[in-house]
């Protein structure tokens, strides 16, 4: 039973935390054991609530006195076994705090700290609340204890293709945009899925869903994967689909006569990766009508062109400051800082992994 594991967890860090030889610098004391065997009954009873605010109280106390080891082993335990009993308030709660004593500790992602979090994000019941927190504070924490500035891309990807398996697209995104070399499948899974509840001729606007995130943080290879995943499950679903082979030496692109949008997608990528500005000018001028009827591409399109074309967005001034400043001759408005260009490397002629 969850309950006599929960029970055998408290008992193992009391024997562990508590013995002749850890006891005296210890700020756990004998008042304490007696009080964590008083509630070991309560959890033998299966009453997750006392086992949950016990848990917590004999965590607080090892944080308190800085023995963080203790401190960990406990939570991850106790959280463990609440998430798996379907305690997903209570194990969540403690996955936080979790969190929240591993920054206190100064405790690097590196070693098991890791493991120790995947393994909570798989545990956590589906469309449990208190997940999302859990995941922000695993990411923040990441993020300042790791060498990635925008959080461990691991995490992410176990966290978005959790989000994705419980069918919560805009979660999954925000995750696997930033994951690993696996992710972008999984986010066109994703969007495919959500697609095919929609009408057929909104292939594109799901595709961008799985392209645009990769392209918007510099990562053409994985966009590229994305895209390639998407068409083919679009394929594979669809065999009465038109669709034209279109090769060259340099290229291969499939191009669907009824689905204009999706075929900008593909020469859109292809223009990334000659980097040519006059080439997705071009692009742009003749699917303007199509991207104009989407509504939303134009943010994502204005920092594309910025970051693989060097085609500076419009920033709003103040129009009485920029013309007094043109005659006083110190110029309007305050400097911007140049936009950083994407140097895009050469495609690989077929693996996209």
């Amino acid at each position: 039973m969850a309950t006599a594991k929960i029970q055998r967890i408290v008992a193992r860090q009391q024997e562990k935390y508590t013995s002749p030889s850890t006891f005296e610098c210890s700020s756990y004391s004998a008042v304490d054991h007696g009080r964590t065997n008083f509630n070991n009954n309560r959890i033998s009873e299966g009453q997750f609530y006392e086992a949950h605010q016990q848990l917590r109280v004999i965590a607080s106390r090892y944080a308190k006195s800085e023995s963080w080891d203790a401190a960990i082993d406990l939570l991850y335990g106790g959280a463990l076994a609440l998430l798996k009993a379907g305690q997903g308030g209570s194990g969540g709660d403690l996955a936080i705090f979790l969190v929240d004593v591993m920054g206190k500790s100064g405790k690097d992602v590196s070693g098991g700290q890791k493991s120790k979090l995947l393994t909570i994000v798989r545990a956590f019941p589906a469309r449990e609340p208190t997940k999302k927190r859990f995941v922000t504070e695993m990411i923040s924490w990441s993020s300042r204890v790791g060498e990635y500035p925008m959080g461990d891309p691991e995490l992410h990807h176990v966290a978005g293709s959790s989000f994705a398996e419980e069918f919560e697209p805009y979660d999954a995104e925000r995750h696997l945009a930033l994951g690993t070399k696996d992710s972008p499948e999984q986010l066109a899974k994703c969007e495919y899925e959500w697609y095919i509840q929609d009408e057929p001729n909104t292939a594109a606007l799901y595709a961008a869903r799985a392209i645009f995130p990769y392209l918007l943080v510099g990562n053409l290879r994985s966009a590229n994967k994305a895209h390639l995943i998407f068409t083919s499950r679009l394929n594979s679903s669809n065999r009465s689909l038109s669709v034209q082979e279109v090769s060259s030496k340099s290229s291969d692109m499939r191009v669907y006569p009824i689905l204009p949008l999706l075929n900008f997608l593909g020469l859109l990528l292809l223009a990334t990766q000659r980097g040519s500005s006059d080439l997705y000018k071009q692009l742009a001028k003749h699917y303007a009508p199509h991207v104009k009827e989407v509504g939303v591409w134009d943010d994502a399109l204005a920092q594309i062109g910025e970051m693989y074309f060097g085609i500076r967005i419009p920033r709003q001034g103040n129009p009485l400051f920029d013309m007094m400043g043109s005659m006083m001759g110190f110029g309007g408005g305050s400097p911007k800082p140049k936009p950083k260009k994407v140097d895009v490397p050469p495609p690989p002629a077929a693996d996209l992994d």
